[in-house]
């Protein structure tokens, strides 16, 4: 018996149970959380995390609080080392996904989506295939997503699987901002899909266009190229993260974040 099947056996089950509450992550810094009541923006004319911020996911409109815009979000902590008033706090949200844009931002206005597409979802049972698309990704969500073939995530257990070909998935998985050369690709993959079909932008290049994105060689995103069924920021957002996204599209975990605001 080689040794590694031996140490395998001796280990037991890596696997965290569907049921988990944290599937591994405690202590996993997410993005960070603001607090609009602790802003102080609005009285002392304060900018330093809009300034600070590559992305420009954080707005301070005249009058008001600071604003943030987790689509666009890369999590790199400068607003919370600048925050004077301690508004921006770091946190271990790391399930961000969610089925409304708006909702990943603090000042956004959230609406009641159809439940069509759930019971389109249901006629799959327990089984959904992924075709993926990098559309101009770094390659730092590609990895998060080769984990999830490992022993411990084991996405298989779940029922949910990869494809090569367009014709046999259900699920567009979109990684990077979509560049000039990757759109054609992207759209024609879509083109390809069967009928129905849905579509997940994962990370923020793909739900906002990151640092790169709004160039003259890149899109924003996803957001009007393709009908967005699911939004995943994060950069890159952990395997985990995944999971917890695709379940909720799938109907078998509820939306955590609503107005910018995560429920845990």
């Amino acid at each position: 018996m080689p040794i590694w099947s031996w140490f395998g056996i001796k280990s037991g089950i890596a696997t965290p149970p569907e049921g988990s509450e944290n599937h591994g992550q405690e202590g996993v810094l997410g993005l960070p959380r603001l607090d609009a009541a602790k802003c102080t923006a609005a009285q002392d004319r304060c900018s330093d995390c809009a300034a600070a911020c590559p992305a420009d996911a954080i707005t301070v409109p005249p009058g008001q609080p600071a604003a943030l815009d987790y689509a666009r979000c890369v999590g790199c902590q400068l607003c919370t080392e600048v925050c004077p008033s301690g508004a921006f706090s770091l946190s271990h949200d790391w399930a961000l996904g969610v089925r409304d844009r708006a909702d990943l931002q603090t000042n956004g206005a959230t609406r009641e989506l159809e439940t069509a597409l759930t019971a389109e979802l249901a006629a799959f049972g327990r089984s959904l295939h992924i075709r993926h698309v990098d559309a101009g990704s770094c390659n730092g969500c590609e990895s998060e997503l080769q984990a999830l073939l490992n022993p411990f995530y084991n996405l298989h257990r779940l029922g949910i699987f990869f494809t090569p070909s367009p014709r046999f998935a259900d699920l567009l998985l979109v990684t990077g901002p979509v560049t000039a050369a990757m759109r054609e690709p992207l759209l024609r993959t879509w083109e390809a899909m069967p009928q129905p079909r849905w579509v997940m932008a994962l990370g923020t290049c793909a739900t906002g266009g990151g640092t790169n994105g709004g160039g003259y060689a890149c899109h924003d995103g996803l957001e009007g190229l393709l009908p967005v069924d699911v939004w995943l920021p994060g950069c890159p957002p952990n395997p985990a993260a995944i999971i917890e996204a695709l379940l909720m599209l799938l109907g078998r975990r509820p939306q955590i974040v609503h107005g910018g605001r995560h429920g845990s």
